[in-house]
């Protein structure tokens, strides 16, 4: 064991939810700034008593994808927070879009959206919600990106004329990108997921970036972690180690030894598989991590811990000393989690419910509101296509709440509009989100104030009531990646309004991902009818968030922004808190559904059911 007995100083904290990392914003792409230094004067020095060196650690997949790297790299991201280190997570994607803005989110789940406006990887979801630190720009970073930046510098003559290859100049790119992090910000350690699997031909620029970049800043100061799958043969009745030990060998074959191997399974590994993948690995077997499934992906840094993958990490590997973690308040929260016995469906009225992911941070803001009530949240996907079959009505009605996400286009349009008129009339609590606020409004105005046809130009140009009409700024935009109104904006709410009371302040930052908004030549009318405009920007130009009368209705409220992108397990965005409040509410003044008291899955707190498969 190494006994290096080195303290890491414990960086000040910016308070919870902080943005750490670097605040990038240009006319041109803002990641295209060179660094000129010579990569020994950019390593951070790392005399005792100075600043702390910033330590990077890399976590690679390998045999399939899908195995959860963005999981595990947040995970260990919690432990080394509870040590009171400050961490940065970033993603590398191999793909050669620019970023996932316009990408469908049946390819590539959900776009997640950061305070400072960039749309990336779901991934990024993960490393916010259990670190608790907000991710940046620089977090997310694609193989286009990168050609994109060095294509447009070569465009300018940069190069002096020199031949642009992937060896060194998209590698160096690559590794500028990772020294952002560490070089714009005080963190402790960087931790980069590369995604795909070792072997595709897309992350070999990656894999050669990482490969090279301890003899940049020492090897002394990374780490390389390659999550595996053990896949068990049923007919054999074992786990098999064979595609672990072929998958570390082509990382090596790279030039790249593991330091740590955390495999993926169905049960834990015995000690005996362990010594035998570790003897593979050329690892001691405290450096093979069996990460079992579990019914809750929040299990997953308490599973890490249990077997001193933080300790390994820091003494075992690094040298370091740091203070003893502090799980306690995690390890209440799965508590509460895992013992909750109340159940309350949510129907989810959305297009793309064949994929979950696509409403990932949605999904995992309700999971954290019923946390917090101490309830299993189940989750009926409606598909918006189908609202008016009569058993999907059904279903509808007999939901203990509604709620329609963001989305963008005009199919299930009517559907969205149908179900939010169904939460109105019927007195189901509703929650609306961006294009759920849009809807809602849509429907207000048709159905209450005498607006028929009104709906957004969005949808219908010919409209006769544009209740929902384009920003200003966005009628001359013609591109689509990284136009819209993105990141957090100031909020407003206003006095004596429901949401005013449930945020408990009267400005507010919440994220944004739209183009269209509340027109204001009919926002007169319809507040006239009975709408109360609860949120505005500070100057009252935009609509923000809209409900109705508590005595017309015990919860119905939806907003432009994005709250699920800022709600945390321990922290549950308070629009979700209290929609599942008084979706509880509604469960217990009425008897529930058949569907409402079925058994829970085994999937932690959020169960799920279909309306089409």
């Amino acid at each position: 064991m190494v006994s290096r007995s080195v303290r890491v100083p414990t960086l000040s904290s910016s308070g919870p939810g902080a943005t750490v990392g670097p605040s990038l914003e240009s006319d041109d792409d803002p990641l295209m700034a060179q660094d000129p230094r010579p990569a020994a004067s950019r390593a951070v020095p790392g005399v005792v008593g100075s600043a702390p060196e910033t330590r990077f650690i890399f976590i690679t997949g390998g045999v399939v994808s899908s195995l959860g790297k963005g999981i595990a790299a947040a995970s260990i991201g919690r432990l080394l927070v509870a040590r009171g280190l400050q961490v940065q997570l970033q993603k590398f994607d191999p793909y050669i879009n620019v970023d996932p803005g316009t990408m469908s989110p049946y390819q590539h789940g959900e776009v997640f959206v950061t305070e400072d406006g960039a749309e990336t990887d779901l991934d990024l979801g993960h490393y916010e919600r259990f670190t608790d630190a907000n991710t940046s720009r620089a977090s997310n970073v694609t193989a286009g990106g990168i050609y994109n930046a060095v294509i447009r510098r070569e465009r300018r003559g940069d190069y002096l004329g020199a031949t642009v290859q992937v060896v060194p100049h998209i590698t160096d790119e690559i590794k500028h990108r990772i020294r952002l992090m560490a070089d714009s910000s005080d963190v402790d350690f960087v931790i980069t997921e590369i995604g795909g699997t070792v072997g595709d031909i897309e992350s070999l620029p990656f894999l050669e970036a990482i490969r090279q970049f301890p003899v940049d800043v020492g090897r002394r100061r990374c780490m390389f972690i390659h999550l595996t799958l053990v896949p068990y043969i049923g007919h054999a009745g074992e786990l098999k180690t064979k595609p672990t030990q072929h998958s570390v060998n082509e990382l090596r074959r790279i030039g790249i030894a593991p330091d740590m191997v955390v495999c993926r399974s169905e049960s834990a590994l015995s000690t005996e598989i362990r010594r035998k993948i570790a003897l593979f690995a050329s690892l001691p077997v405290e450096a093979i991590v069996s990460a079992r499934d579990v019914p809750d992906i929040y299990q997953v840094p308490l599973v890490f811990r249990a077997q001193g993958v933080d300790e390994f990490i820091l003494s075992e590997h690094f040298g370091l000393e740091a203070e003893a973690p502090d799980v306690s308040g995690w390890e209440a929260m799965t508590t509460q989690a895992a013992a909750a016995t109340r159940r309350v469906r949510i129907a989810l009225v959305g297009k793309y419910v064949q994929l979950e992911d696509a409403y990932l941070s949605v999904v995992e803001a309700l999971k954290h509101a019923g946390i917090h009530h101490g309830a299993k949240v189940e989750v009926d996907w409606i598909d918006s296509e189908r609202v008016h079959e009569p058993e999907i009505e059904a279903r509808l009605e007999s939901a203990a709440g509604i709620l329609i996400p963001g989305g963008f286009g005009g199919r299930g349009i009517e559907g969205k509009i149908r179900a939010a008129q169904i939460a109105r009339e019927q007195e189901i609590p509703y929650l609306g989100i961006c294009l759920g606020m849009q809807v809602a409004v849509s429907e207000f105005a048709r159905n209450v104030a005498g607006m028929a046809g009104a709906n957004s130009t969005e949808f219908d140009l010919e409209t006769p009531f544009p209740v929902i009409d384009l920003l200003p700024e966005q009628k001359e935009i013609a591109d689509m990646g990284g136009t819209m109104r993105l990141g957090a904006d100031p909020v407003k709410l206003h006095e004596s309004t429901r949401a005013r009371a449930l945020y408990g302040e009267a400005v507010i930052y919440e994220r944004h991902r739209h183009r269209y908004e509340v027109n204001n030549h009919l926002r007169r009318r319809l507040e006239g009818a009975g709408l109360i405009c609860s949120g505005t920007s500070p100057d009252e130009r935009l609509v923000e968030a809209i409900e109705l009368p508590g005595d017309r209705h015990p919860f119905f409220v939806a907003s432009q922004y994005h709250p699920e992108f800022k709600s945390r397990p321990e922290r549950p965005a308070p629009l979700f808190r209290e929609f599942v409040g008084a979706a509880l509410g509604q469960v217990e003044t009425r008897r529930p559904s058949g569907d409402e008291v079925r058994e829970p899955s085994a999937a932690g707190d959020v169960t799920v059911s279909r309306s089409a498969q």
